[in-house]
């Protein structure tokens, strides 16, 4: 396995900065936050994306993932959804994602993760919300299917899909063979399944994972590794037993005033335990 960190936590770094700081970490790779204050699809230029190619080669990281999950350079992480009562702003998110298709195009990228639908907006039903999402998710599929990049939905909790077996409906319905899994076992601890246990469920539509360390009480808290009540050990372990050879990236984002410290502590962890 290779293992990537996230530029999500480095929100108050410029993107070059991250690449730098990552790389001499150790990791592998990083994963690209294609938001603001990165790499925003609406405004990158082939001169930003050029740029980006360069730090990369000059420290020679691969990129594990492009982040479209969050959207705080219109909004927020969540908003605009993929199910918002709104037309017109729900047509922002999917926009947003086609142009997200286009950067890993661009980037050589072979995946983006996007969330799970959204939350469910006061006033319509799950079953409104799962109709909504899937006609955004197969216009971006056939997006994806144009430029040969997968789309990842990734399950969070309290957003419309949550569960393995929620994910598994949804990519059967969309029916498309672009749209698969970002696996973050974080998530899935925090809806009370045993991640370990998922991988073979879900493995053939998992494409990238991600990992962080989750408090007891289950609490949708990203934890350092090591300081929460995850197995991450034998999560990894039964990824490593899968016979997967991709990224794992460590996703910390709540920690931006300690990014650099951050990932490097997430290294030593990683180097410890002998994964890295």
């Amino acid at each position: 396995m290779k293992f990537g960190f996230s530029s999500n936590a480095f929100r108050e770094y410029d993107l070059g900065e991250a690449i730098e700081v990552l790389a001499d970490a150790g990791y592998d790779g990083v994963e690209l936050l294609l938001d603001e204050p990165h790499l925003y699809p609406s405004e990158a230029d082939e001169d930003e994306i050029r740029e980006v190619r360069d730090a990369l080669d000059e420290h020679d990281l691969a990129v594990s993932n492009c982040n479209a999950f969050m959207l705080t350079a219109i909004e927020s992480i969540h908003h605009p959804s993929f199910v918002e009562p709104g037309a017109s702003y729900r047509r922002r998110r999917i926009e947003y994602t086609k142009d997200a298709l286009d950067v890993a195009a661009a980037l050589d990228v072979p995946h983006i993760s996007v969330e799970p639908g959204g939350p469910v907006p006061d006033g319509k039903s799950r079953a409104w919300a799962t109709e909504t999402f899937l006609d955004g998710l197969r216009e971006v599929a056939a997006k994806a299917e144009s430029v040969g990049v997968d789309v990842l939905v990734e399950p969070e909790p309290d957003l419309l899909i949550e569960t393995p077996e929620q994910f598994l409906d949804l990519v059967e319905r969309a029916d498309s063979p672009r749209v698969k899994c970002n696996f973050d076992a974080g998530h899935f601890f925090c809806v009370g399944e045993d991640p370990p246990e998922l991988v073979e469920m879900l493995g053939e539509y998992s494409e990238h994972y991600h990992i962080e360390d989750i408090p007891g009480d289950r609490t949708h808290e990203h934890t350092q590794l090591g300081e929460g009540a995850m197995d991450v050990d034998g999560f990894l372990t039964a990824l490593e037993d899968s016979g997967y050879d991709g990224f794992v990236t460590v996703e910390l984002y709540p920690y931006q005033e300690t990014a650099a410290e951050t990932a490097r502590e997430a290294m030593r962890y990683l180097e410890a335990h002998g994964w890295a």
